[in-house]
């Protein structure tokens, strides 16, 4: 059996897909996670099974590895530090280094663009739809 590049997505996605976020008894903002991750999961396994359509793993060109390394880190970074910092400031610097340190784009224009985005979906969620969003050490 060749290995291919769907059998890695696909299975990466099965096994990754299952959040702990919510239960089906309990169905209040965690059943959309929930929904997500069993979408997820179905998806990554329909992957697994037509995988032989795709390319094989050997062809890949892996020359796009630093910037996806890059691209896990900061949001691994972002994600460890959610709690203590809180949705705006983690959110924010998220952004920053995704699109000033993995992307290289301009760095004011990374941060206006980091500063309004998180400014938007704080609006959207906190104020228009009353959804509690993580305050973090510093309480915003």
């Amino acid at each position: 059996m060749v290995l291919r590049c769907d059998h890695i997505a696909g299975g990466a996605f099965a096994a990754f897909g299952d959040l702990p976020v919510g239960t089906l008894s309990f169905p209040g903002a965690g059943m959309m996670p929930k929904l997500m991750a069993v979408l997820l999961i179905a998806f990554g396994l329909l992957l697994v099974v037509r995988a032989r359509e795709s390319a094989p793993l050997a062809s890949l060109s892996w020359s796009d590895l630093p910037h996806a390394v890059r691209v896990v880190l900061i949001t691994a970074f972002a994600i460890a530090v959610y709690q203590t910092l809180g949705f705006l400031i983690a959110m924010a610097l998220m952004l920053l280094a995704l699109t000033f340190g993995a992307e290289r784009r301009h760095a004011l224009a990374a941060a206006g663009f980091s500063i309004g985005v998180v400014a938007l979906t704080y609006f959207l969620f906190a104020v228009a739809l009353k959804t509690p969003l993580e305050r973090g050490l510093l309480g915003f």
